[in-house]
């Protein structure tokens, strides 16, 4: 609540004028209340406020001497209404926007503190920026070679890496403005902060603001959403190089002859194979092998493709010392050593809550940081929520988007529960990796039995037509009901028909039911149905649409 502002309460519980009394005593001993006037005959309470003070210690105060108390405001919501309400939120990327336009919408007060530039990660140095060069790499890829080079010859094209540049960061200059600086412009219920926020404790923040001073934020709820930054591993050598992480990456404007990847998670296969399509000759170091958290056969098939393209990609081997000498990166390896122009380090990302003080507001982190929480977004400080890539979630920027919708109910008196059994996952290489739900191994560590089917692509019509057959469909499903538990799909345009089976899972359909239904010829998506249908018969000796 701000300074000297004025507001009222609903008072319960009064039966006499010595009951005001008490009351306007309780009050008045709140620090930042200047004064309090209480009425017995109205059962309302009007509080002069010096400072920001947030509305549950008024409350508190009135109940703690056997009253009852709630904002009194025209227009008040009944059940699950915000109003009245002043939520701190600590970030400007997807959860923290989600979750500061819905409180805004269920009638609450927000204060949003950014230290940095507005948007987070995916608009700015993430998803939009990495997307953007993904495409330009695979038109270069086209324009190099294709499966219709024989009608169509290949006419490879010099790659101009400092326009490509500026057309990427135009658009996130232009996306960032739209999707974030301008609706905070327009919407009075937000004020923005600039600067570090750090807790004093579970009701209250300090921001160091970037202009200097700092400033004292009283709140009600907060929501944490600040992000993850790029994990740095701890090999010998490697602190004292100019390495890359994404972030360097994506803004270079030059493209190098020899990169050196050392990661082999989402991140870094899609900026792999991106430079790699714009002319570095790029080698992988992967600890164990790529994407090694997905079902073994993904792995194998994205590093089939990998070495397909002149990708060399070596599984099982770390550098254990970096250097850095004559412009050059020097990596040694288990047998022998390689040697790079550039060294691009995408090891994971790491929740960005270390200066943050979460121990004064009694907020539980993991051994690596990322702040728990439950299933409504709530941390183990009461009124303190979290959401995003700072907690233990996957970090993707619709799962960060969903909680903090989610949590913005929950802050405001409603019932909301992220579900992440049927979350869709995409990787933007070429062929695209996509997921939902369970994978075999996943299946049955969860102690559950289950029967699947592998479909190659070379049986989907579309992937016939064209001429580009790298790939499989593999349906895990319950072996005593047939309930659909996962697709994997390595395929061109994976990430199109995931979704589909996103709805299948989450909707409890069996592969049966999935069979049966209708699917468009010459679709990539077909081959759900067409997977499905091998769990009762052998699709090769179908006709091309059968139904």
């Amino acid at each position: 609540m701000a300074g000297n502002a004025i507001t009222e309460l609903s008072i319960t519980g009064m039966t006499c004028a010595s009951c005001a009394a008490h009351v306007r005593k309780a009050l008045e001993g709140v620090l930042g209340v200047r004064e309090a006037q209480v009425s017995y005959p109205d059962a309302t309470a009007r509080v002069l406020l010096e400072r920001e003070v947030p509305l549950g210690q008024l409350t508190e105060a009135v109940r703690a001497h056997g009253y009852g108390a709630q904002l009194l405001a025209e227009g008040t919501k009944a059940a699950g209404g915000g109003q009245g309400l002043h939520i701190a939120v600590i970030g400007s990327g997807g959860a923290a926007m989600a979750c500061a336009l819905k409180a805004v919408e269920l009638g609450a007060r927000v204060t949003l503190i950014e230290r940095g530039t507005m948007g987070g990660t995916c608009v700015n140095v993430g998803c939009v920026p990495s997307k953007i060069m993904i495409r330009a790499a695979h038109v270069a890829q086209l324009r190099r070679t294709s499966p219709f080079d024989a009608g169509l010859p290949p006419s490879p094209s010099a790659v101009l890496r400092a326009p490509l540049l500026a057309q990427q960061q135009a658009r996130v200059d232009e996306l960032r403005h739209a999707k974030y600086e301008g609706i905070l412009a327009d919407t009075p219920s937000i004020e923005v902060l600039h600067g570090q926020a750090r807790f004093i404790d579970a009701q209250t923040l300090a921001v160091a603001l970037n202009g200097g001073g700092e400033r004292t934020v009283a709140f009600d709820r907060c929501l944490i959403a600040t992000g993850a930054s790029p994990a740095i591993l701890p090999a010998a050598g490697l602190a004292g190089t100019p390495y890359w992480t994404s972030t360097e990456a994506l803004a270079s404007d030059t493209i190098p002859q020899r990169l050196a990847v050392i990661g082999a998670s989402v991140v870094a296969v899609e900026l792999a194979q991106a430079f790699a399509r714009l002319g570095s000759r790029v080698t992988i170091l992967a600890r164990h092998t790529l994407l090694a958290k997905d079902d073994p056969a993904i792995g194998e098939a994205l590093a089939s493709a990998f070495r397909d393209e002149g990708i060399e990609v070596l599984e099982h081997t770390e550098a254990s010392q970096v250097t850095y000498t004559g412009d050059e990166f020097v990596l040694t390896l288990r047998k022998g050593e390689l040697r790079a122009d550039r060294l691009l380090v995408a090891t994971g990302r790491s929740p960005n809550t270390r200066d943050l003080n979460l121990q004064a507001a009694g907020v539980k982190t993991d051994s690596r940081g990322a702040i728990a929480v439950d299933d409504g977004l709530r941390t183990s400080a009461a009124n303190i929520y979290a959401a995003g890539d700072c907690t233990g979630n996957p970090q993707f920027v619709y799962v960060a988007a969903a909680g903090g919708t989610r949590a913005a109910v929950n802050m405001t008196g409603g019932q909301a529960r992220l579900d992440l059994s049927a979350m869709p996952a995409v990787v933007f290489t070429d062929p695209q990796v996509a997921t939902v739900g369970l994978s075999e191994p996943q299946a049955r560590q969860a102690g559950i039995e289950t029967d699947s089917r592998t479909l190659t692509l070379d049986n989907v019509p579309r992937a016939l037509a064209n001429f580009d057959t790298r790939g499989f469909i593999k349906l895990v499903a319950d072996a005593g009901t047939g309930r659909l538990l996962g697709v994997q799909a390595v395929a061109a345009d994976a990430g199109e028909l995931i979704q589909s089976a996103a709805l299948a899972i989450h909707n409890g359909m069996t592969v049966q039911d999935l069979a049966d239904q209708l699917f468009p010829y010459l679709t990539m998506v077909e081959g759900l149905k067409l997977a499905a249908q091998t769990f009762t018969r052998d699709v090769k000796q179908l006709s091309c649409c059968a139904g």
